[in-house]
């Protein structure tokens, strides 16, 4: 992004300011088509995800994800693996990988019981749930107006998934429990600012291989030659849309980005149709309603926050 306009810069601030907003502009509609493109990228490898579950057990399918994934970033950051190994908070990172197989694996099996778009849209709690973390893991300040918030969207989740009603597989908790472990890593994500993003990428895809690693020499089955494609095709494109997601962030503010990311209940519904032939109910739509609502919400009020703490 474009820096702020220092002061005293005398007759020449009104034309620099003019000249810093088409900057700023193009920014930020880099960083918004970029988090489009990650987050359609990030459905169709859930898609993926979830034809391969039918055949494969979850642990499988999450070790090939993660093995072609980490095989590509060998690759990348090859002439300079040795200084971007180290890291100035290791057992972070080691939680962080942790985490991120844990959400990811979470996902992937509730895939075999549920629908893509009801698992996505319970998984889209971790917005706010990252807000409560922040709050309770990092001091950061929380008000009522964002526990109301977080309330709204855990509700959410609940009328997605009905507990108690038998209407819906006991396996929608699983997209919930993804959510706290994926808040849980994007908090320990805060705490190694110090580390840089390459040093991140290595140590949470290095991190999650290994501890796929230690489950699936128990599940494994013999890759049918027609599904290869499938494994493949999830690796490339989920390394494509960490890429996108991290240069989305890089380019604008989360704030101002981050609400697009909701439009991979739009997808996922989309994928669900075409090839699953899975139609959401209408509780489904209601419960997502109510979790966009309440994070979009969330998300003006730390914009607002933000802005108050520049003025």
């Amino acid at each position: 992004m474009a820096g702020p306009l220092q002061p005293g810069a005398g007759r020449t601030v009104g034309k620099g300011r003019a000249a810093a907003m088409p900057a700023l502009t193009a920014h930020q509609t880099g960083g918004i088509l970029m988090l489009l493109a990650s987050v359609f990228l990030f459905t169709l490898m859930d898609a993926l995800g979830k034809h391969l579950t039918a055949r494969y057990h979850p642990a499988q399918v999450i070790w090939m994800r993660m093995a072609i994934n980490l095989a590509i970033v060998l690759v990348v950051l090859a002439p300079r693996l040795r200084s971007l190994a180290r890291s100035s908070a290791p057992l972070l990172q080691v939680g962080r990988g942790l985490t991120q197989v844990g959400s990811i694996g979470l996902f992937f099996a509730a895939l075999q019981f549920i629908g893509l778009a009801e698992a996505t849209a319970i998984m889209d709690c971790n917005p706010v749930l990252i807000t409560l973390a922040a709050a309770v893991f990092l001091g950061e300040r929380i008000g009522i107006r964002r526990i109301a918030g977080i309330a709204v969207a855990l509700a959410g989740a609940l009328v997605i998934i009905r507990p108690g009603t038998g209407v819906l597989h006991p396996a929608a908790i699983l997209p919930l429990l993804a959510a706290f472990s994926y808040a849980a890593g994007a908090i320990m994500t805060r705490m190694v600012r110090g580390d840089s993003t390459a040093t991140s990428i290595l140590w949470s895809t290095t991190v999650a291989t290994l501890a796929a690693s230690t489950v699936v020499p128990f599940v494994w089955q013999p890759i049918a030659p027609g599904d290869l494609w499938a494994f493949a095709a999830m690796g490339m494109i989920g390394t494509v849309a960490q890429t996108l997601l991290i240069r989305a962030f890089s380019l604008a503010e989360a704030a101002a980005i981050a609400p697009f990311g909701y439009t991979g209940l739009i997808w996922a519904g989309l994928w669900g149709w075409l090839f699953f032939g899975a139609v959401p109910d209408l509780w489904t739509f209601v419960g997502a309603a109510m979790i966009v609502g309440a994070g979009l919400y969330v998300w003006a009020r730390e914009a607002q926050s933000m802005r108050a703490a520049r003025r």
